[in-house]
């Protein structure tokens, strides 16, 4: 049976098939309002949001950990775990001071030894972190609520930076390299993750955490109080949309993160089901590629494959008719964000040529080099993604491997530095968050950094300089103008292949209610009706 007719069924009240009550709720817990069954985007692999940067960790990783800034909805970061900060005259030195009340979920009070220490293990992964060590003198603790990071450069992005996923954690946990993943789930947030449930490929379960003090003021976006309304929130992977769909339908889950996109007029008709666009700023889809090894360090052949590449043919091939859900073209900047520019889109908007295309790859020397493009089987708007460039590949007469695996074995294998002959890889599709991508500051696949960058690990001194200028850029007028040199670069390096933007739609029962508007799923400040 085809899934929109599957669906159908359910949706004229005609008997769907039955699920399976283990990877459910029992019936105890499925009366029991104070519990929260929800779907998300793919499977909870790796639980620690800095040795990943998986959009699923940082999302599990908002509901145990908190930050000392985060964004509100206007996207400016407010204070979290602080009461605030000081600034010296000279804005070098920032004396940080924690507000009263805070616990880890062991007991133990919050110490500014954690912030700390926490700050120097995700300031290694994360690019604004990167720079603020960059430019630190010396980050210490003062007393157990006060810490003080005193800088070599001014650096206004400080607050930014510590609302980019810095979550803080107790010390000795902080102290893991942050190239090795932590064994351990102390977290100073909302929920308490109960490990001992937590099933890979099945479920991942969080408690409320009883002595958790919220801030005493209106949620907004990742900022404000953080009041939690549910005793238990259980996360169902469930990899087939139909069947999660299915069970949002049949009222045995509540809340389905990312519904697939063909599948939205049907719940969209559904008695009992609201689908929503919470999210104002959008995804980047985007393919990496591997530039340490043949033939994707060869940017002739990138430039090759951008002259044909379609951004619409990606879009469509995964949104269907779902046409007010995605944007092209899309440069490498989030589009309708500041830094979005046009400087050299002409190659993306001009004609798309398949034989001139397949001309520019027999003159860039291309030898018919292997080529393994690694698809995630359960993100079906980025394994669509991927299909399309297999088959935009094939048509240019590259030699590909179309290579389907889950998503948390390809975010494992996208570490290996090896050529494919040894398990390495040569490109993967993923999707980027709008506001990561937004800027030279966050925009992790535009750095230029090499070994030590993203995965695909592409090297430009070019990138790099102008990155610095444009943390030093004096007024938005000329961080806009670094911004497009910065474009034009790329599309002449092609650090990875932009396909278009994207906005992901949710679903839910209607029994669920204020919902906080995100381009993640927030689990505070929502309740039962």
């Amino acid at each position: 049976m085809r899934r929109r007719s599957f669906l159908a069924a359910g949706a004229l009240g005609m008997a769907a098939p039955a699920l399976p009550v283990s990877p459910l709720s029992g019936p105890a817990l499925a009366q029991n309002a104070r519990v929260l069954r929800f779907v998300p985007e793919s499977n909870l692999a790796n639980a620690d949001p800095v040795w990943t940067t998986t959009t699923i960790a940082r999302n599990h990783g908002l509901m145990i950990w908190d930050m000392l800034y985060a964004r509100d909805a206007g996207f400016v970061p407010r204070p979290q775990m602080v009461a605030g900060h000081e600034l010296s005259g000279d804005h070098l030195t920032w004396r940080f001071t924690l507000r009263d009340g805070l616990l880890f979920h062991d007991g133990e009070p919050v110490r500014a030894v954690d912030c700390v220490t926490s700050i120097n293990r995700w300031a290694k992964r994360r690019p604004l972190g990167q720079k603020l060590l960059e430019l630190t003198e010396e980050m210490k603790a003062l007393d157990d609520r006060r810490f003080e990071i005193r800088l070599k450069h001014p650096f206004a992005l400080m607050t930014h930076a510590f609302a980019d996923s810095c979550f803080v954690m107790p010390e000795r946990i902080a102290r893991t390299d942050p190239f090795q993943q932590i064994t351990e789930y102390v977290g100073s947030g909302p929920y308490r993750f109960l490990r001992d449930e937590w099933v890979s490929g099945d479920r991942a379960v969080y408690a409320r955490f009883d002595r958790y003090q919220p801030r005493q003021e209106p949620p907004s976006y990742l900022a404000g109080g953080k009041v939690v309304h549910f005793d238990r929130v259980e996360w169902r992977v469930m990899p087939d949309s139909a069947t999660a769909s299915s069970a949002l339908q049949n009222g045995e889950v509540d809340w389905v993160q990312v519904p697939q996109f063909d599948l939205l007029p049907m719940l969209r008709g559904s008695r009992g089901v609201k689908v929503a666009v919470n999210d104002r700023v959008g995804v980047m889809g985007m393919m990496a590629l591997n530039h340490l090894h043949p033939p994707f360090d060869n940017p002739k052949l990138l430039r090759a494959i951008l002259s044909v590449l379609d951004q619409r043919d990606f879009m469509t091939a995964a949104l269907g008719d779902e046409k007010d859900l995605f944007q092209v073209p899309c440069g490498v900047f989030t589009p309708g964000l500041p830094m979005a520019n046009d400087a050299g889109m002409e190659v993306l908007t001009g004609p798309r040529d398949i034989e001139r295309g397949r001309k520019l790859v027999a003159e860039s020397g291309y030898k018919g080099e292997r080529i393994v493009l690694m698809s995630p089987s359960d993100y079906p708007t980025t394994q669509t993604f991927a299909q399309v460039a297999a088959d935009l590949f094939k048509r240019l007469g590259l030699n590909v491997e179309y290579t389907s695996m889950d998503w948390g074995t390809l975010v494992q294998r996208r570490t290996s530095k090896e050529p494919v002959e040894k398990g390495g890889w040569s490109a993967f599709a993923t999707t980027y968050e709008g506001l990561t991508v937004a800027d030279p500051a966050t925009h992790i696949p535009l750095r230029g950094n090499g070994a030590g960058g993203w995965f695909g690990w592409p090297t430009s001194p070019r990138l790099e300089a102008l990155r610095d200028r444009w943390f030093d850029a004096p007024d938005e007028t000329a961080q806009k103008r670094i911004a497009r040199e910065m474009q034009a670069i790329a599309f002449e390096e092609v650090p990875f292949l932009p396909l278009g933007q994207l906005f992901y739609p949710t679903a839910y029962r209607d029994t669920l209610q204020d919902i906080v508007p995100a381009n993640m799923p927030i689990f505070w400040n929502v309740r039962r009706a």
